[in-house]
């Protein structure tokens, strides 16, 4: 019969004798170096392996708990955040309410700065139209026919072109008047006398508020009589 050694380092046995025992067969014993008893052999691969695993537990643990606690913290704010949104909500309505009320009234003080900036459109129309009219001359009509920009258009009777014409050149030195047009001019008798010539016209012009430093301007409660002027007066009247 054969016989084999599993032992590392046995002697080889002889063929023949006696047969195959598992009683010959002795594994390995853990121990020291010490005591004439041979050491475990350790693999360098399975123990990394075994490390690495207890590594990553230990790291998979220590993630576990600080995502517990991170979210302990952030239900904590939340909850906290809940109670301040419920404390403040009477506050946040309040504010919408009153935010909404200012939108209004800027709303509404916008529109009353627009008309009031057209306050005194006419009456500086006017004003000029009665600086610029020459003698024997007067107004039959005085109509807007365009709104923006606006354009007036001056009817009357004159007394001969140069009247005409003067009052085209002073309206055109205003600084509240541009492109003055006369759009009509014909010679007619007077209603008054029908031996008179005269001459009927009509003018357009455009008009436009000066710049502000043309404009002296004094405050309305003042002991001084309030004046407002833009140029001085070409037409030799009060």
């Amino acid at each position: 019969m054969i016989e084999v050694n599993l032992l590392p380092g046995g002697k080889k046995g002889r063929s023949g004798g006696r047969g195959f025992s598992f009683s010959d067969i002795s594994l390995p014993k853990f121990g020291g170096g010490g005591g004439g008893g041979g050491g475990f052999p350790v693999d360098p691969y399975i123990f990394g392996a075994v490390v690495a695993g207890l590594i990553s537990v230990g790291v998979m643990a220590w993630l576990y708990l600080g995502v517990s606690g991170d979210r302990e913290e952030v239900q904590v704010a939340l909850q906290e955040a809940r109670q301040d949104s419920i404390r403040f909500a009477d506050t946040i309505e309040r504010t919408n309410q009153l935010t909404a009320r200012r939108d209004s009234i800027a709303q509404r003080v916008a529109i009353i700065q627009e008309i009031d900036a057209q306050r005194y459109v006419w009456p500086h129309a006017l004003d000029e139209i009665a600086r610029a009219l020459p003698d024997y001359t007067w107004l039959r009509e005085l109509t807007q026919i365009q709104t923006s920009p606006m354009q007036l258009r001056i009817g009357g009777r004159a007394g001969s072109n140069f009247a005409i014409t003067t009052f085209m050149r002073r309206l055109e030195a205003s600084p509240f008047f541009r492109s003055v047009t006369l759009e009509r001019s014909e010679q007619t008798q007077s209603e008054v006398d029908q031996t008179d010539i005269i001459y009927i016209f009509d003018l357009t012009a455009y008009f436009e508020p000066p710049p502000v430093e043309e404009l002296q301007t004094t405050p309305l409660f003042d002991t001084e009589v309030s004046t407002m002027e833009a140029v001085p007066d070409t037409a030799g009247g009060d």
